[in-house]
């Protein structure tokens, strides 16, 4: 897997803009990726130093629209803390 495709985006929220003042950013990540190839992915795209990786798998929501039931896609966020002197522009 390609280090642009582990990470998709990242996530702005008013949540997660303030979690930018503690050196931590929030990305949607690969379903299979796990916490050692999104730290790789991140330390190579952003050229920065990760401290920690937590994950949360998100599941899917049932969704009706008239009759017919769906679900959405399920989710993977990372929120992703940065060592001292690191930084990402988003």
């Amino acid at each position: 897997m390609e280090y642009r495709d582990i990470i998709k985006a990242p996530i702005i929220t008013e949540k997660s803009a303030s979690l930018e003042s503690q050196n931590t950013y929030v990305f949607s990540v690969d379903v299979r990726a796990n916490k050692t190839q999104i730290k790789q992915a991140i330390e190579n795209i952003f050229n920065v130093k990760v401290e920690n990786v937590n994950t949360i798998n998100v599941k899917p929501k049932t969704k009706r629209v008239g009759r017919y039931a769906g679900k959405t896609n399920k989710v993977k966020k990372a929120i992703v803390k940065l060592k001292e002197g690191s930084s990402i522009e988003l």
